[in-house]
């Protein structure tokens, strides 16, 4: 049998072209049990991966094509452009942990065209990782093309000596450079005593998506198919070949074939889901969470309800009770947290959604409608039921919001703060005219072409034929 370790998907932006549904369901197709992603510096898809992977009964291996700078991840000068490629698989939830350091760092600290990690942090975060020398961008593979063989055996011994669990990789494709590596990469698997692994370099799922695949490049790279010096692949031989397809193209290596299998054994990640881990804001002394929480309500809703009736206390008392039984109360102080830093510097914010039904988080001052006047129903914000976060959406005003940043950021900590990625989609007039760029025609016959298209939410090239 044999496992493909070096797949992009589509979220190898304007490069990869797999969808995780089709992917996962082509894989248990083809008979095989496990699958590995390894998007270029990003792991925006492994969530959806791995869960996807599960419900089909295949093992999910969760990795990374990382770019690795020539000399510090710190590095702008003319020669950091030409950054490496090493794939970097998790074989625990060490390595998990290790590869999400790795790959935030890269974004952080070493991003110059590419989000570049360098071997300081391959050295500290090794644990955990298994590791490929990657493609024809992959150090050692770049150093036999450029005929510095010494040099490509001294970094080969560097990943093993860092790794421990370190592989040659070989790819198969009909490119000469390819076979020139390819000898030389075997010849030093004896010699150095180094593994040498199958993979294909998947960027599509079947061999029929090739063109389109060719198209998607045309348009991440803003040129058209008509262009010979653009970007392109090599064939339409980048899709999920099936085992048989492995077997027969690495006949005369079947160790490589084998080592791919020895690698899945190795990978055994487990992802916990279905529990919070909330951030805690510092109390006072011998004070809960739950008993800051209801001093600072019970302060507020005196402050609003000047003579509060039995009926507003009874909803305080009962939304408190809800909050602690669901274990939010952290939460609920954090917001009242960066909200008071916003009234202290007179920042303008708003709150949006089901939380203005809160009363506790309308005497925090949070938010400003009052829930008892207008009839609204704590349990559509929070419900003992469900177990969900609870949703509280803040709008602070564009010109000082970088404030609001850096003021969390600084009082939880960095490591503790993050963006949140949401990803737009091309929409059937915008896909239309992106091809037509790339097919090279006129933007006039394009443009013609899109607007005959129904200019309506969610409207697909299905729909508008």
């Amino acid at each position: 049998m044999f496992t493909h370790l070096h797949v992009h998907t589509e979220y190898s932006l304007l490069d990869g072209m797999c969808r995780i549904p089709k992917l996962v369901a082509r894989t248990k197709e083809l008979g095989m049990d496990s699958l590995a992603i390894t998007d270029h510096g990003v792991m925006y898809g492994v969530i959806e991966f791995y869960m996807k992977a599960k419900e089909a009964g295949i093992k999910p291996i969760i990795g990374c094509e990382v770019y690795v700078a020539p000399n510090s991840r710190f590095g702008r000068g003319v020669g950091d452009k030409n950054h490496y490629h090493l794939i970097l698989l998790a074989k625990n939830e060490t390595g998990y942990r290790h590869l999400i350091q790795l790959t935030t760092k890269a974004h952080l600290e070493g991003f110059y065209y590419r989000p570049r990690t360098d071997k300081e942090l391959l050295g500290q975060y090794h644990q955990g990782l298994v590791a490929l020398s990657a493609c024809l961008s992959g150090e050692v593979p770049r150093l036999i093309l450029q005929g510095r063989i010494q040099e490509a055996k001294e970094a080969a011994l560097w990943y093993k000596q860092t790794f421990g669990d370190f592989y040659l990789e070989i790819l198969r494709h009909p490119m000469p450079e390819l076979e020139q590596i390819n000898q030389v990469l075997i010849a030093m698997s004896t010699e150095l005593d180094i593994p040498l692994v199958a993979t294909n370099d998947v960027h599509y799922v079947n061999q029929e998506d090739a063109s389109a695949h060719d198209l998607l490049l045309c348009i991440g790279t803003n040129t058209s198919i008509h262009d010979e010096k653009r970007m392109k692949m090599a064939g339409d031989f980048f899709y999920l070949k099936s085992p048989e397809e492995m077997a027969e193209l690495y006949r005369d290596i079947p160790q490589a074939l084998e080592n791919t299998e020895r690698i899945a054994e190795m990978c055994n990640l487990e992802l916990e889901f279905g529990r919070l881990h909330l951030p805690e804001i510092e109390l006072p002394e011998d004070k809960t969470a739950d008993q800051f929480l209801a001093d600072l309500c019970y302060q507020g809703l005196h402050q609003y309800y000047p003579q509060p009736t039995p009926e507003i206390e009874k909803r305080l008392d009962y939304e408190l009770e809800v909050i602690g039984k669901t274990q939010f109360a952290n939460y609920f102080l954090v917001v009242w947290d960066i909200i008071s830093f916003a009234k202290k510097q007179n920042i303008l914010f708003g709150v949006r959604g089901s939380a203005a039904a809160s009363i506790a988080l309308h005497s925090l001052g949070i938010t400003e409608v009052d829930p008892i006047e207008n009839k609204l129903v704590f349990e559509r914000f929070l419900n003992v039921e469900r177990r969900e976060l609870p949703d509280i959406d803040l709008d602070f005003e564009d010109d000082h919001r970088d404030e609001v940043i850096a003021y969390v950021s600084q009082k939880y900590g960095q490591d503790h703060v993050a963006h949140i990625i949401t990803f737009g989609t091309l929409g059937a007039r915008a896909a239309l005219r992106d091809v037509g760029r790339a097919l090279g025609m006129p933007y006039s016959y394009v443009d013609r072409v899109a607007r005959l298209v129904p200019f309506a939410p969610n409207m697909t090239l299905s729909r508008a034929l």
